[in-house]
């Protein structure tokens, strides 16, 4: 299993829809404005936070249960910015798309720019075979009001191929997360 170069990125989001919609170069600055940097990297792909978000409440009082979720325990909101509450967390999914290759898996890690403000970032690894937007977690671990900016970069996917297919991929066992748009809650 080698890790893939940004040459590699570049051709898998071109000639296979790898990635869509894919920024070939690395993003740090637009109009002399700050950024958050995002697109191509050396070895990976720095990938984007959509306006879409989902705030966690407690005003229901609820108990957080991956097996029986509560819909309610979410405000959603919509826009650049997203203010997530002292230690508690936001979901969100990807600007963009990923269509992972059979021979593929990648691992996801938040931007050391968000980590230094206490803000983690968790993705999950992206399987063989899978595709849709990422849904992603922001935690607050800090005890203030913490920002999240949508449109920027958030987190670093880096690509692992194998040197052979996996005999079965997350679309030939028809994984519960296959083909997700927006943000989307936990499936059992």
């Amino acid at each position: 299993m080698s890790v893939k170069s940004d040459k590699w990125i570049r051709r898998m989001a071109v000639e296979h829809g790898m990635i869509e919609p894919f920024v070939p170069q690395q993003i740090s600055a637009t109009d002399g404005g700050r950024v958050v940097s995002f697109g191509t990297s050396s070895y990976g792909y720095d990938i984007r936070c959509s306006e879409e978000f989902k705030i966690f409440t407690n005003i229901n009082s609820a108990v957080v249960d991956p097996k029986h979720f509560d819909e309610n325990s979410f405000v959603d909101y919509r826009g650049e910015v997203c203010i997530i509450p002292p230690n508690s967390f936001a979901l969100a999914r990807t600007v963009e798309f990923f269509r992972i290759p059979r021979d593929v898996l990648t691992v996801c890690l938040g931007k050391s720019t968000y980590a230094r403000c206490g803000i983690i970032v968790n993705v999950t690894p992206f399987e063989p075979e899978w595709e849709g937007h990422a849904t992603l977690e922001f935690s607050n671990t800090t005890p203030l009001p913490a920002k999240v900016y949508a449109n920027e970069g958030i987190a670093q996917v880096v690509f692992f191929q194998s040197d052979e297919s996996c005999e079965v991929s997350y679309k030939d066992r028809a994984g519960k997360y296959q083909g997700q748009r927006g943000v989307t809650l936990p499936r059992t």
